[in-house]
């Protein structure tokens, strides 16, 4: 019998795992800073990304009773790195946040391929950099959380402003973790028995915080969360942001387009530091899309306005930078039995629109607190 000599190995290993890949759906792409660093472009496409990450032989683990809450592992990072479903999804290495340092030839010409939020085509290159050099510091600015010393097991709650929270007492838990994030319409005067007044980070982009704070006053959103506490995370999801952002950091109004005007002192307070105001990397955002919301309603006629919601991004910005995370106020299966938000007045359906997938992002967070990669917060249904 003839015997296959090394080379046909080769060949037979290379076309093995060119298989594999086209199975999977995987491309890597290296893309290098110009301070060195590597990063995976567009690290990951799963093919049908809505299949559940808890499936594995046709059979869906059964979750926890919904009223205990699961001994959490200290690092989610190794409950990730432990699971090969997990691992398929998750990439660590992926920029959170941009700043000065994305500030470069190579990254407009890279970026200003995909609109916003997925990149910078459409923005004007002026804006975007001088935007970005005003992030100048990379220790606050590259960074979400900053810590001295060891590094404590963090545990950040991120709170939506869904109805199951009203009348769940769940204030005192929220208020217990390190770091709370809190998004949008984030109404807390009132409420604090059930979502907490601790706030760390509130994420938002410029459309829905003023749409917010309009939609929302009657419900008591006065205004944003302020303080020398509070982080602010922009969202890029158009000029707006860019353009608010360079005006909170400078203490100017914003000089040109449909927020011009404005006074970034209205929203954020006055004299807040530098260090406040982080943004999040077009890289990440795309990575949460393709890798864990790549949503049908991309294909539909509007799909060029889908993105992950709000809450969704700052849960998956949680995600990747703490060691534990909760996720209080969001969308769970009998998301019927509930208001929209835990502050209405009177009881109101949740309304899906075609920029965002909530119905995606539900079993999306299911599956991970059936993985034990966060715990969600979850009640029985209203009688």
């Amino acid at each position: 019998m003839r015997t296959c000599p090394w080379k046909c190995v080769v060949l037979l290993l290379a076309a093995f795992f060119t298989l594999s890949a086209l199975i999977y759906g995987r491309y890597d792409l290296d893309f290098i800073y110009s301070d060195g660093r590597v990063i995976q472009q567009r690290l990951l496409t799963v093919t049908d990304s809505s299949l559940p990450l808890y499936k594995e032989s046709g059979e869906a683990t059964t979750a926890p009773p919904e009223d205990e809450q699961q001994v959490m592992p200290c690092s989610l990072r190794q409950t990730v790195q432990q699971d090969p479903l997990l691992q398929q999804r998750f990439n660590f290495s992926v920029p959170v946040l941009q700043w000065a340092g994305h500030s470069s030839v190579g990254e407009w010409q890279r970026l200003q391929l995909y609109p916003p939020p997925y990149g910078w085509k459409g923005l004007p290159w002026d804006v975007v950099n001088s935007t970005l050099a005003l992030l100048s510091d990379p220790q606050s600015s590259s960074r979400l959380l900053e810590h001295v010393g060891p590094r404590p097991c963090v545990r950040c709650a991120v709170v939506g402003n869904g109805g199951i929270l009203r009348g769940s007492g769940q204030g005192g838990a929220i208020d217990a973790h390190h770091y709370v994030f809190r998004v949008n319409g984030a109404v807390t005067k009132g409420f604090e028995e059930d979502v907490g007044t601790k706030t760390s980070f509130y994420g938002f982009t410029t459309n829905t915080m003023k749409n917010s704070l309009i939609s929302y006053r009657a419900a008591g959103f006065l205004r944003v969360p302020q303080g020398q506490g509070i982080h602010y995370i922009f969202i890029p999801s158009d000029m707006r942001d860019y353009r608010m952002l360079a005006a909170a950091i400078r203490g100017a109004p914003v000089t040109s387009g449909e927020d011009r005007g404005d006074l970034p002192s209205t929203y954020f307070g006055q004299n807040p530091s530098v260090h406040q105001f982080k943004l999040l990397h077009p890289d990440f955002i795309t990575y949460v899309k393709d890798r864990f919301l790549k949503s049908p309603l991309l294909r539909m006629m509007y799909g060029h306005l889908y993105m992950p919601s709000t809450g969704a991004l700052m849960l998956m910005t949680a995600l990747h930078t703490c060691d534990q995370v909760s996720a209080y106020g969001f969308i769970t299966d009998n998301y019927k039995d509930f208001s929209d938000h835990y502050f209405d007045m009177v009881k109101k359906p949740l309304v899906f629109y075609a920029n965002h997938d909530m119905q995606m992002e539900s079993r999306l967070w299911e599956q991970l607190h059936t993985r034990k990669v966060l715990w969600l917060f979850k009640r029985p249904s209203e009688e």
